[in-house]
Parts: C-alpha cells; sequence; structure tokens
C-alpha cells in the first residue's frame, strides 16, 4: 500500500480517534465512540482506503523532505514507502 496520508494529517487523525475512542470509556460511554477506531487506524498506518478510491493524497508531493534532489533524513517518513 502507497501512502496517501501526509505527516499533518496523520497527527491530527491520531489525536481525533484517540479522542473520539475515549468517549467510549469515560463520558457518554457511547458505543458509536468506537468509530473512533477508524480514524485513529488510518493515522497509524498512514493509509486511508477512501482517499485511494478518489485519487487523493495529502502527502507533499516535493518529495518525502529531501531539498535539492538529495537523501531523506533519516528520521523522516516518506510517503510511499512501506
Amino acid at each position: 500500500m502507497k501512502r496517501n496520508v501526509g505527516n499533518l494529517d496523520r497527527v491530527l487523525r491520531i489525536i481525533a480517534g484517540a479522542a473520539i475512542l475515549s468517549f467510549a470509556f469515560v463520558g457518554p460511554q457511547s458505543p458509536w465512540a468506537y468509530l473512533g477506531i477508524i480514524p485513529l487506524a488510518t493515522g497509524l498506518v498512514g493509509w486511508c482506503p477512501p482517499y485511494a478510491l478518489l485519487g487523493i493524497s495529502s502527502c507533499k508531493t516535493g518529495g518525502c523532505g529531501n531539498k535539492a534532489g538529495g537523501s531523506p533524513s533519516a528520521g523522516s517518513s516518506c510517503c510511499g514507502k512501506n
């Protein structure tokens, strides 16, 4: 699977997913809160099925954080890498 969720999008999905999922255990304790698993999982994996179906990608097109054709830094996470 080619990544189609950029780093900022991933962080926001993880935070939102964890917050929504927490409502299954605290607060309203609604079973609907288990839907928070979806953004949490897509954030952790970096791939979103609806994005893939629609041809959308929130990854930067500049090329994985490398500048002037150099190699990406060791700690960076590249879109398109597994």
